[in-house]
């Protein structure tokens, strides 16, 4: 399990197709404590530590993670929020974050406010998702509240911290997210749904 509270920013230093797999590599100053076999969440998405080298540590993403992630858009030198699995006696300081990405949305509208930056996303409508304003929602791995919801479509708040320490000082319209929706939201959606049957 995940907060949403991103570490640190990792660079991809590698990419190694094996069949349907993808072997990403990446460095960040994190990776001197990882462990073999240890849970890390890349833009949002759990994969798990199958390599350790210096600073840079390998993951595998299987056929079904690259289609239902932008993982697949990945390539050498992009930056990746990094996570690493909350720790029982640690904080929670965002949310409860899974690392299982539900869809990608696309970022169609970017509105710079004097000092702080407001994001809108479009995603397929679901009926077992509910996105609610001041609820949360999980968009690359980052912990948010949503500020504006409907069917289809959500924006979200950026600070100046956040900005800067996530990818979102390179993200722009038109670019493919992963979102993770709240995990509350969902299951009241689906009970709602059973009742309405």
């Amino acid at each position: 399990m995940f907060t949403g509270i991103i570490e640190t920013l990792g660079t991809v230093e590698d990419i190694q197709h094996d069949g349907t797999n993808v072997h990403f590599k990446v460095s960040s100053y994190i990776t001197p404590e990882l462990k073999i076999d240890q849970s890390l969440a890349h833009n949002g998405v759990c994969l798990t530590v199958v390599a350790i080298d210096g600073d840079v540590h390998t993951v595998t993403a299987i056929a079904e993670t690259l289609q239902r992630t932008n993982l697949g858009q990945i390539k050498v030198g992009s930056i990746v929020n990094l996570e690493r699995a909350m720790a029982a006696n640690a904080r929670f300081d965002g949310h409860i974050v899974q690392g299982h990405v539900d869809q990608t949305a696309t970022c169609y509208q970017k509105d710079t406010l004097g000092g702080s930056w407001k994001y809108w996303f479009r995603f397929a409508p679901q009926a077992d998702v509910m996105v609610v304003q001041k609820g949360s929602i999980c968009v690359n791995g980052v912990s948010l509240t949503v500020v504006d919801a409907g069917d289809d479509f959500c924006s979200v708040a950026i600070i100046p911290y956040t900005f800067e320490n996530t990818d979102f000082h390179k993200l722009e319209e038109g670019d493919e997210v992963n979102l993770e929706f709240d995990i509350i939201g969902k299951y009241l959606a689906r009970q709602m749904k059973a009742y309405q049957k």
